[in-house]
């Protein structure tokens, strides 16, 4: 492994829980990833050596943290929530601003973080995520729900992957969650948790408070959010800018080729 990855499983007390997060790289800048619903099940413990492998471009220019959110939560933990516990952390690191990448749930919490924390962040990429609750995501999550429910966990990764990836890349996806769904987990109350939060999050009426620079990227054919949610946020956010993937649905963070590239590019520009 190059010396510059620098990789660390790292865990951090907040509140009276704990967080589990990595960090890698040694750029002089701060980037902050906020990750998606898949931390109900999985956190950032472990993976600090992959992660780091698999987003090495950005450890060439930033020191990047990868928060999970906090291991225990109570029921009606919301994304404001959420938020607070990034700001908190960031002052026990001694990170007074960041730039901040969130990929969908990861992406509401950084609109949060922007508009409680404004201060606290530098620039911002928004990824397949949502300012507010759509039919789209209830339909969507309801799902998912209504699987947990019945302790389905297998439904639910062969779902997320129909609905995640489009082309040739379903069937990979469909072989990679299907591994994936031989770890069932011992119970669904995260999980939950995290699914009631993004139908809960409602950030519309305040996304004019986004003052810094803010990218947002969205899915043509986004079966988990929906196209609409990205073209909305950037209505909203003076001065955003906004790049739609066509032919790709809510996974399109893994499935295009170019999608690192374009998110350096732009967190590059904000750091001159």
């Amino acid at each position: 492994m190059r010396p510059f990855l620098n990789a660390r499983n790292e865990n951090i007390q907040i509140g009276d829980t704990d967080c589990d997060y990595i960090s890698f790289g040694n750029g002089r800048n701060v980037l902050i990833m906020l990750p998606g619903v898949g931390d109900g099940f999985k956190t950032a413990k472990g993976v600090a050596v992959p992660f780091a492998l698999m987003y090495r471009k950005f450890a060439e220019h930033f020191k990047v943290y990868v928060f999970s959110r906090r291991n225990k939560m109570p029921e009606g933990f919301t994304t404001d929530d959420m938020a607070d516990d990034i700001s908190e952390i960031m002052e026990k690191l001694g990170i007074v601003s960041a730039h901040v990448f969130g990929v969908s749930q990861g992406g509401m919490i950084s609109q949060k973080l922007a508009i409680r924390h404004p201060d606290k962040v530098r620039s911002l990429v928004l990824a397949v995520t949502a300012s507010r609750a759509n039919d789209v995501m209830r339909e969507a999550l309801g799902t998912w729900l209504e699987m947990a429910d019945k302790d389905d966990y297998k439904g639910i990764m062969m779902d997320t992957a129909e609905r995640s990836y489009t082309g040739s890349y379903r069937d990979r996806g469909k072989l990679i969650n299907n591994f994936i769904a031989l770890a069932k987990p011992k119970d669904y109350t995260r999980f939950r948790i995290l699914c009631n939060s993004c139908l809960e999050h409602d950030a519309y009426d305040d996304l004019d408070k986004i003052t810094c620079p803010t990218f947002i990227i969205g899915a043509g054919q986004d079966m988990v959010l929906g196209r609409g949610a990205s073209i909305e946020m950037n209505e909203k956010i003076k001065g955003s800018e906004l790049f739609i993937y066509e032919g790709y649905s809510h996974g399109v963070y893994e499935q295009a080729k170019d999608f690192n590239n374009r998110v350096l590019g732009f967190l590059t520009l904000q750091t001159m």
